[in-house]
């Protein structure tokens, strides 16, 4: 089995090579999201949710970033795939032509709504993550010279948005500091937060952006943060959590369905980390894994009650974990995220396009 596993990953991490090696195929990447792709925004931040210590990055060529991981996350599998040759800076430190290949916007425990989160301290919600793009966006017209540069550069980028799962985790689902449980039934959350984000998405659109890649939120009711709270017997995944989930997810699909549909010089596609995250944890010795209801760091039942401390030890066997920590998969679960996000294994994985056919359209 042990043989097995490390065969699994070999080919997981030789497909991945492989890609890698081609030639660039997008100018530029944009990322918008969470903790799930933060790559340091936090660390300037006031905030509780901050990643930036041991032993987060223990597998990371530079250690720890604020990246909420033990390595990669999967905005870092999808740049090295797209071809480039290093990670994506986020915003807090881009600077001069760097903007020019893209800027990582995302912060943890951030939200689509503005209150999300708020009980863990300073986070960068979509609205502003989208003006300091704006922002960026100026100053591209700067270095380029004129607008038609600029759109015409920007024209080409991949935009990639994953927010929602912090509005569940961080709001909807959480009773003792937010209220949105008793006001909103999940069908008419969902519509809630699919209105701000279409909002948002409009500004990105009128700011030049014409390749989007909507990430669908996962199955949270599946963390072990979520199983240590509310599984009986720590493994079966709380479907009120999913479900809600899938409902937002299933607007999302529609929201691309209608941009495609309504704006003709823009593309639009939907990743389906929720179907792929399913597909891991259905069959985990596919890819190595041995434990998907634990983290590989944390405290508490499942490891999942308080997540990862600093200095902590983290089990030595971190690729045969789905989740690094109470929340965030490990880099092994990463990488078949990342690649399956940018060329899909299976036609579920992406809708209508996979990352690798929106850069080439």
């Amino acid at each position: 089995m042990a043989k097995m596993c490390l065969m699994m990953m070999s080919i997981m991490v030789g497909m991945t090579m492989n890609m890698v090696a081609s030639a660039q195929i997008a100018p530029c990447y944009f990322i918008f999201g969470d903790s799930l792709v933060d790559n340091g925004n936090n660390n300037q931040l006031s905030s509780l949710a901050r990643a930036n210590y041991f032993p987060y990055g223990i597998d990371f060529p530079s250690g720890p970033t604020g990246r909420f991981c033990n390595g990669k996350t999967t905005v870092d599998v999808i740049s090295q795939l797209l071809g480039f040759n290093d990670y994506i800076t986020p915003y807090a430190f881009a600077r001069g032509q760097d903007i020019l290949r893209g800027v990582n916007y995302a912060s943890a425990a951030a939200g689509i709504r503005e209150e999300t989160g708020r009980q863990l301290g300073g986070r960068i919600a979509f609205a502003g993550q989208v003006a300091n793009h704006v922002n960026t966006v100026s100053q591209v017209m700067n270095i380029l010279g004129n607008q038609g540069q600029a759109s015409d550069h920007l024209s080409k980028c991949i935009y990639s948005i994953g927010l929602g799962s912090n509005d569940y985790l961080n709001n909807y689902f959480m009773p003792a500091f937010y209220s949105t449980g008793s006001q909103y039934s999940p069908e008419n959350f969902s519509d809630d937060l699919i209105a701000r984000y279409t909002d948002q998405l409009r500004i990105l659109y009128n700011n030049g952006a014409r390749k989007f890649a909507l990430i669908g939120v996962g199955a949270i009711g599946c963390s072990p943060n979520q199983l240590a709270q509310n599984s009986e017997d720590g493994t079966t995944c709380d479907d009120k959590v999913n479900s809600a989930n899938r409902i937002f997810n299933s607007k999302l699909i529609a929201i691309v369905d209608y941009f495609n549909q309504n704006t003709p010089d823009a593309k639009f596609t939907y990743i389906n980390a929720y179907g792929i995250f399913q597909d891991i944890v259905t069959n985990p010795a596919r890819y190595g894994f041995t434990n998907t209801n634990a983290g590989c760091c944390g405290v508490g039942r499942n490891n999942g009650q308080i997540t990862c401390l600093p200095g902590q030890a983290p089990c030595l066997n971190r690729n045969e974990y789905v989740f690094w920590d109470a929340f965030h998969p490990g880099e092994a679960a990463n990488v078949v995220i990342g690649t399956r996000s940018f060329r899909r294994a299976a036609a579920s994985d992406a809708h209508p396009y996979d990352i690798e056919q929106l850069a080439n359209l």
